[in-house]
């Protein structure tokens, strides 16, 4: 049998086999794998490379993976976590950076990358790139409508400023606010630009919004975010996401104050108003107080004329009506000839009812004398005593109804219900002696009963079924005296 590995006589051999002396000895991969991972980080231990993100992809622990590409080759890429929370802005695909770190290789897949401690971008293409994406995302969700946009207050009592509390802004926009109205402000202090100036925008921005109304400190009326001048790259802070939103999320009406007239940030879409500079937003929170005051003056002296042009115009429809008006004496004369008139024949009226009432009085008076009244006394006692009944037929009468009145108490005393007790006979009632028991369904169903004898009742109680039985459970009491339906003395 042939062998598949030739020897030095170019025969071949089954199995391998080292020779004394061999300088190609056999690596493992792993070995192997290992001396180019320390030939490419020591080769390439500090690059900066170029390229167009693709396949960026945020890992659950918080690293970064993609892909760095150009027209002719692709190298993969990983920040690890510690370094993407500091980078400035949000990768994406299609951006193209500048990835500063060194290159390794990753044994697993037998593969070369780059270990990038810092992505740039490339130059302000890319930012603007990055700009127009980050712009046309948040304006999807509705965040620039113009039907969000609140009016700015007249005169804010209260103003909070959100800039850095040493540059030139804040002094150029108090000494503008001192000069045209004085008004309280609370300034929040903040980085502009640089790492962390975002998220101190955005935490400036919403505690000004989280205050009470009725706090200790007064909330502001109006919020400004303001910064000077600079490049695109030094007003980026005001392009990250989290600044935007948290002005359009704002429940205080806020002016952005970014840069010059000839900068635009994401910020001054997202604001209630946009101010060309800083100085501009003093200008625009505020009047002049000089002219305020004039246009009060001058409010004052149109409103005094008003009134006094209505006051006039209407004394002059006042007299215009009373002219028309008929006099006084018109209205009333009548009224008073007629009331002189009911008076008068008042008084004679009632002067004539007096006179007739004289001679009705003196008409009767002669049969309400005392004389006549004795008369008629006397002839009414008269006829009193001819119509007198004579005594014996008085008696007779009343002996006839007191014999039929004891004729009918006989009869009473004969029908009383307590009248056969005396016989022999007795009552059953309920317990209470109120209702007479005549059955003896009613007498079970009641179970203790009174059974009255003519010397009184006895309490007994009722054993039901057939042929129920009575017990006696009280003793006699005396016996009750018998009704009667006349009194005493009564026959």
């Amino acid at each position: 049998m042939d062998s598949p590995f030739p020897d030095n006589e170019g025969n071949s051999r089954l199995l391998a086999e080292a020779k004394a002396g061999s300088n190609a000895p056999a690596l493992s991969v792993s070995e192997i794998s290992n001396a180019l991972k320390r030939t490419v980080e020591d080769r390439f231990g500090h690059v900066r490379v170029r390229g167009e993100l693709s396949g960026f992809k945020r890992a659950a622990s918080g690293h970064l993976y993609f892909g760095l590409k150009d027209a002719d080759a692709k190298l993969d890429g990983v920040m690890w976590k510690g370094n993407a929370a500091r980078l400035p802005f949000a990768p994406e695909d299609g951006l193209e950076v500048i990835a500063t770190g060194k290159l390794t290789t990753y044994p697993g897949r037998s593969s070369y990358q780059i270990v990038a401690d810092r992505l740039e971008l490339a130059g302000e293409g890319a930012l603007m790139l990055l700009f127009e994406k980050l712009k046309a995302r948040l304006a999807s969700e509705g965040l620039f409508d113009g039907a969000r946009k609140r009016a700015i207050p007249y005169l804010p009592k209260t103003i909070g400023i959100v800039t850095s509390p040493t540059g030139a802004v804040i002094r150029d926009m108090m000494h503008r606010l001192e000069d045209r109205f004085p008004s309280h402000v609370i300034l929040w202090p903040v980085m502009v630009q640089g790492d962390g100036a975002a998220a101190q925008i955005a935490a400036a921005v919403r505690g000004f919004s989280a205050m009470p109304v009725d706090g200790p400190v007064a909330r502001p009326d109006l919020v400004i975010v303001a910064r000077g001048g600079g490049s695109i790259e030094d007003l980026w802070a005001f392009n990250e996401e989290v600044v935007v939103r948290a002005v359009a999320e704002c429940s205080i009406p806020v002016i952005s104050a970014v840069g010059h007239e000839t900068d635009t940030t994401l910020c001054d879409f997202a604001a209630d108003r946009r101010a060309p500079t800083p100085t501009a937003a003093a200008e625009m929170a505020v009047p002049v107080r000089l002219d305020l005051a004039q246009q009060m003056g001058q409010a004052e002296l149109r409103l005094t004329g008003a009134l006094r042009r209505f006051v006039d115009r209407a004394s002059e429809r006042l007299l215009a009506q009373a002219r028309l008006l008929p006099k006084l004496a018109d209205i009333v004369g009548n009224r008073q000839q007629r009331a002189d008139d009911l008076g008068d024949r008042l008084r004679r009226g009632l002067e004539r009812r007096a006179d007739l009432s004289k001679m009705a009085f003196a008409g009767i008076s002669g049969r309400i004398a005392p004389a006549m009244l004795q008369r008629r006394l006397a002839m009414s006692a008269e006829r009193l005593q001819s119509v007198r009944m004579p005594t014996a037929l008085v008696e007779r009468q009343m002996a006839e109804r007191r014999s039929k009145l004891s004729g009918l108490d006989r009869l009473l005393n004969s029908l009383h219900p307590e009248a056969p007790l005396g016989r022999g006979f007795a009552r059953v009632t309920t317990a209470d002696g109120k209702t007479t028991i005549c059955k003896t369904g009613d007498a079970i169903a009641a179970g203790k009963v009174l059974i009255n004898f003519a010397d009184g009742p006895v309490a007994a109680n009722v054993e039901g079924g057939k042929g129920a039985k009575i017990a006696s459970s009280a003793k006699s009491a005396p016996p009750a005296a018998q009704p009667s339906l006349f009194g005493e003395g009564d026959s």
